[in-house]
């Protein structure tokens, strides 16, 4: 487990799962809003983060039964959120999505590599890295666009929630929260196969 400094306080406990490794993840490609599967990998992250939650849930004597479970549309976090809520005993379908939740577009760099990208795209790249919270690519999304919606949705909680989404998604929400500030928020690295618990400002992270 790993604890980071608290932000706002304020909101519900949040229970945070990035979606499995897919292919192109493990090739490097930029995915953003490409509907990409889930790889064999990814389909155990997904297992292995249900059953993380179910140890979390005993932990604080609660049930799965208790929150609510949503998903970003796109395949790659809804089949995550499926297999993780069989392994925690409950219906596959029994959750929501939000089109809010959807991985930050990358445009025309989708489908790409960096390795590509340092040769065809050089100049916008060290623009990127310059300032990477205002960056967007050709006919895609900065992260300042992503926050206003993922800054909307958080918005909109009512109660604990689990949710399935994107690394891009969760660092928005740690810029938002003021659990990082923008520079460190887009260069944090988020992880398959683990929960982020984002609760009381700060957010801890389970293996």
């Amino acid at each position: 487990m790993a604890r980071d400094a608290p932000g706002d306080p304020a909101g519900p406990i949040l229970y945070y799962l990035r979606h499995g490794e897919t292919d192109w993840n493990a090739q490097g490609r930029l995915q953003g809003q490409r509907d990409i599967a889930l790889n064999a990998l990814g389909r155990r992250q997904a297992v292995h983060c249900g059953g993380i939650l179910r140890g979390l849930f005993e932990r604080d004597g609660r049930a799965a039964t208790d929150l609510d479970y949503v998903s970003s549309p796109l395949v790659r976090a809804s089949a995550t959120m499926e297999l993780a809520r069989e392994a925690l005993g409950l219906d596959p379908a029994g959750y929501s999505t939000d089109a809010r939740l959807a991985e930050m577009s990358f445009g025309l760099w989708e489908g790409r590599t960096y390795q590509d990208l340092r040769v065809a795209e050089r100049t916008a790249l060290v623009a990127r890295e310059r300032d990477k919270w205002r960056f967007a690519p050709p006919e895609g999304e900065s992260y300042q666009q992503l926050a206003t919606r993922v800054s909307e949705w958080y918005g909109s909680l009512r109660r604990d929630t689990v949710a399935a989404a994107h690394g891009g998604v969760a660092r928005a929400l740690m810029a938002h929260l003021k659990i990082e500030d923008h520079d460190g928020a887009t260069h944090r690295n988020i992880e398959q196969g683990v929960v982020y618990v984002f609760q009381g400002g700060g957010v801890a992270r389970y293996r």
